[in-house]
């Protein structure tokens, strides 16, 4: 079962990639004893000239940086 931290922190991941301008609908979030993982493939939504791959790892970056994250791993496609 997972741990209630863990759980927490998933729910906000989501809901803050939610406001991006990315497609994350094939994309996974996981989070383990505080690691996020985020799997899948990311895209950038249509009319957003966006680079996905750019805006994931700064996403990265600013979640490392929250309490309760230990780190952020990114096994992600990025597609155009």
């Amino acid at each position: 079962m997972p741990r209630p931290e863990d759980v927490e922190a998933s729910k906000q991941v989501r809901k803050e990639i939610a406001r991006r301008p990315l497609d994350t609908s094939l994309m996974n979030v996981r989070v383990s004893h505080g690691v996020v993982y985020l799997t899948g493939t990311v895209k950038s939504m249509r009319g957003h000239n966006v680079d996905a791959k750019q805006e994931m790892d700064m996403f990265a970056r600013v979640l490392r940086q929250r309490p309760g994250i230990r780190d952020v791993v990114l096994d992600l496609t990025f597609r155009g």
